[in-house]
Parts: structure tokens; sequence; C-alpha cells
């Protein structure tokens, strides 16, 4: 297929001519019924694309920032023992930022009448600060009371998920019980063991898993409800690139030596972000309809136009015009009507997707989408891609109409004229 000669404008002039066809007539109609068409697929794509990448870069910014990009655990799940040190062997490594232990179970809180399941983690707030953890999202109370050194009679510190807090009504200077199941023996069995706290402040990381299930402690509180000895569950370490964790964790894993297992950010949340890439396709190939709808639209346009303007087309070719050029000149109508519609697509969903994320127009339930509003991010990438593949289909959607169109004979669209 040749392209129109970029010698003269005869082409455009006439394709530009017949789509400014009179106004109420059926070919004009179908004209802003095909525009109004592809401006909506174009819409709906990019609205839903900036959906699942807003979702995907929020998800992934909170995960990064409150969780270590990679853990190093025992296999034997029996602790590390010497965990200073491969914290710091850990940190000479090129690409790390800083390496932390932590201590994680899972135990009963109860505020007054009411109780939940959390997970709580024993952290080293020195260490923890510098892996850019949940300490740095306070938005009540201070972290300050997890670094000091306990009396025997003191009241260890909590710090709880802003979500949780508000499950328990529970605040800074609060005090709340946690429960464990290990405890000491007695006749009857084991007995659970349940220890007074007082809440230091409350975090907020974005998240609804950690703001709604966790709770912070010192390393050295953790060890004791769990009847631990001076030992870490895991050393979760910090990179400068997080997207490189997958080549970190095999050079981190024979730092460690025999005996450990090092598993990545990707891994630990491969499920929810495959149902991400997984949703995102679905939604592409769904909304991809829409055009496919428009795109029928082009050519009911164009075919139905050829039908009313074949007299015309027979004087052209009569003139001297050639089958290409007349060929070219319903190729371009399409062409133009993508365009069109591309443009008003991409205007009306770039400017909804910039007013919705600002704004937060949309609120969700934290505890089912993981975040509390509509994230939108807006990709130029997402623009290009859609621009060319609407303009493919408006192009193919021209093909038959602009062939039916160059095969008129002028002999016949002339005899009864």
């Amino acid at each position: 297929m040749s392209a129109p000669s970029s010698g003269h404008k005869f082409e455009f002039w006439m394709a530009w001519r017949y789509l400014r066809a009179r106004r109420g007539g059926p070919v004009s109609v179908i004209t802003a019924i095909s525009v109004i068409g592809v401006a909506a697929g174009v819409a709906s794509l990019v609205i839903a694309l900036a959906v699942t990448s807003g979702f995907r870069q929020v998800l992934e910014s909170t995960l990064l920032g409150a969780t270590p990009h990679v853990m190093l655990q025992r296999s034997s799940g029996d602790g590390i023992a010497k965990w200073r040190e491969l914290a710091a062997e850990c940190e000479r490594q090129p690409g790390v930022i800083a390496a932390a232990p932590g201590v994680y179970t899972e135990l009963l809180i109860t505020a007054g009448p009411l109780s939940k399941g959390i997970v709580l983690k024993g952290v080293v707030p020195s260490m923890e600060r510098r892996m850019g953890g949940l300490l740095d999202h306070l938005r009540e109370g201070s972290a300050a009371p997890l670094e000091k050194t306990l009396a025997p009679d003191d009241m260890p510190p909590l710090l709880l998920g802003k979500d949780l807090a508000e499950t328990l009504r529970a605040h800074a200077g609060d005090v709340v019980t946690i429960t464990s199941p290990r405890g000491h023996l007695s006749p009857i069995g084991p007995m659970a063991r349940a220890r007074p706290f007082k809440v230091a402040g409350v975090f907020e990381s974005g998240f609804y898993e950690f703001d709604g299930q966790w709770a912070l402690t010192s390393l050295a509180v953790a060890q004791q409800i769990l009847l631990l000895n001076d030992v870490a569950s895991a050393v979760g370490v910090r990179l400068a690139d997080p997207d490189r964790a997958p080549e970190a964790a095999v050079d981190l894993k024979r730092v460690a030596g025999p005996g450990f297992v090092a598993t990545t950010w990707m891994e630990q949340n491969h499920a929810l972000f495959n149902a991400l890439r997984l949703e995102r396709t679905v939604t592409v190939l769904t909304l991809g309809l829409i055009v496919f709808v428009a795109a029928l639209g082009i050519f009911n346009r164009l075919y139905v136009l050829v039908l009313e303007k074949s007299k015309d087309i027979a004087v052209l070719m009569s003139l001297g015009a050639k089958r290409r050029q007349v060929g070219w000149i319903f190729r371009l109508q399409g062409l133009l009507i993508g365009v069109f519609g591309i443009a008003l697509g991409l205007a009306a969903g770039y400017s909804f997707s910039w007013a919705a994320g600002h704004y937060r127009w949309i609120h969700l339930e934290a505890d089912v989408y993981a975040v509390n509003y509509v994230p939108f991010d807006l990709r130029a990438t997402d623009a290009l891609w859609i621009t060319g593949a609407v303009l493919l289909i408006s192009l193919i959607a021209t093909l038959y109409p602009a062939h039916r169109a160059s095969s008129v004979m002028p002999a016949e669209g002339l005899r009864y004229e």
C-alpha cells in the first residue's frame, strides 16, 4: 500500500471536504457518532490504565517503604543468634543501604472489651529508622520510648497502626493488653501469658495490612514475650535499587552462609502484583471492545459515503484522479476521525484522571482494597501506545470502503446522469 503523495494536498483536501458533510445529513451524524465512539474508547482506556498503574504504584511505594527489600531467615526457623554480625556484613555489600533485625509473631491484643489478632514486630529503633520503615510515619505520639532501657516494673511501649488503633479505640498514653500463647507450664498444661503495654504512638503507612494488623515494640520486649534468647526472626535489608532485589538476594544468601534463605519483596507479594497484572490485561481487552465498536462506526460511515458519493467519485476519476488517490481520500477520512477521537479521548481521560487522583474523588474500603481511595497514575507511555493502536484500528476499518471507492467505474457511476 503506497502512501499519499507529499508533493500536493489533493487527497487531504478532498478527505477534509467529505468529512465536513452538510449538517443534519446521515453522513454527518455517523461522523459525529464515530468520533464520540473513538473518544469514549480512548478515554475509558486512559482512565482504566491510570487506575491499574495507580494501584500498582501506591502499593509498591507503600510496601517498599514499610518492608525490607530482601529478608534473610534461618531455614530451620530457629532464629538468628548472630544478627548483629550478619546485619553489619550485609551493610558492607554493594548496593545495600541498611540492614536491621526483626522479631515477628502473631498475638492477641485487647483494649477494654475490644480484641483483635495482630502481628507484633520487635525492632531496634536506631537500625529500623535507617530502613525507612514504619517509624517514619507516626501520626500520633513518639517512637522514643522504644529506645529506652526498661526497668523491671516499667510498662513496655507499643506503636499501633492507625486502623488498628481506631478498631481498639486506643490513643497514645492508653494501656492495652497483649496475650501470648507461649506461657509457663502448669499442672493443667501451658498457660497463656498476658502483659500490659502502654501505647506510645500511632503510625500510618497508607496500606491497610500494616495499619490494620501491625504493632511495633522493641526487639528486647518481643524476645521476652516469646521467651526467646537474644535472637532475631529475620534480618531485613534495604537496597538502593529495589528492582535488583532478586540479584541481591543471591549475593546476600551467599554472605549469610549455609542454613539461610533469602526472599525478596517481589516474592512476598507476588500474588498481589500478579492479580494487578491480570486485571490490567483483562481491562485492556474489555475496554478495547469500545474501540472496536467505534471502528465499526468508521467503517459504516465510509461505506455509506461511498454509496452516497459514487457519482462524485466517478467524476473525479473522469477528470484524471488515480484510483490510488481515491483510495487514500477515504483512508485519510478514517484516520482523521481517529485523530479527532483520540484527541478528545486523551483530553477527557487525562483531565478526569488528574482531577480524580488529585482530589481523591473516589473513596474505597481500606480493609477490602488495601488503600482508602482510588489512585491514578498518568503515564505518557500509555498515551503513546493507545494512540498507535487506535490509529491502526482506524486505518484497518477504512481498507474495504477505500477499496470499494477506488473500484468505482466512471462509466457506471455516470450512466444515468
